[in-house]
């Protein structure tokens, strides 16, 4: 199995890349709204894509199961019709970020927001559950659940 490089790209989603057999670079691009990219890079160029394919939550289901994940998705899909509407952010606490050094509490992200901070991960820790006395740090990311326009407003409130 290809080993595969995840790069985050705040604001935008994970970009997944890895290299197949016969020397092509490919990526998958997850967004946070849960479409998804497939990128061919160009190979005199590894910086330049010479094909992407864009796909809706819809069609990566359909893709998976093409390619042989069809008990998985199957699964999955049950899952996903319980949770509709919402999405997980990894939110990261920039240094330039006012909020680091401020508890969970005095940020009133849910009240705010109605996303809910179900998670942090500091230093390679993940902290479940974090109550309102936790105090965000710098460099802390935090993991979130929301609507996506939760989260958009959650993420502009750890930003400012």
């Amino acid at each position: 199995m290809a080993q595969v490089r995840e790069t985050k790209l705040p604001g935008v989603g994970v970009r997944h890349d890895f290299t197949t057999e016969d020397g092509t670079d490919i990526g998958v691009l997850v967004h946070r709204d849960g479409r998804r990219e497939i990128l061919v890079y160009d190979t005199g160029d590894p910086d330049a894509c010479s094909s992407l394919v864009s796909l809706s939550a819809a069609d990566s289901r359909t893709v998976s199961e093409l390619l042989g994940a069809s008990q998985v998705t199957e699964v999955v899909s049950v899952v996903q019709q319980n949770i509709e509407g919402l999405a997980i952010e990894w939110i990261e606490i920039a240094a330039t970020s006012s909020r680091g050094g401020e508890t969970i509490g005095d940020g009133q992200y849910r009240t705010k927001t109605g996303a809910s901070i179900v998670a942090v991960i500091r230093d390679d820790q993940s902290i479940p559950a974090p109550g309102p006395d936790f105090e965000l740090l710098t460099n802390d990311v935090v993991v979130a659940v929301g609507t996506s326009e939760g989260l958009t407003m959650l993420r502009d409130l750890i930003h400012a």
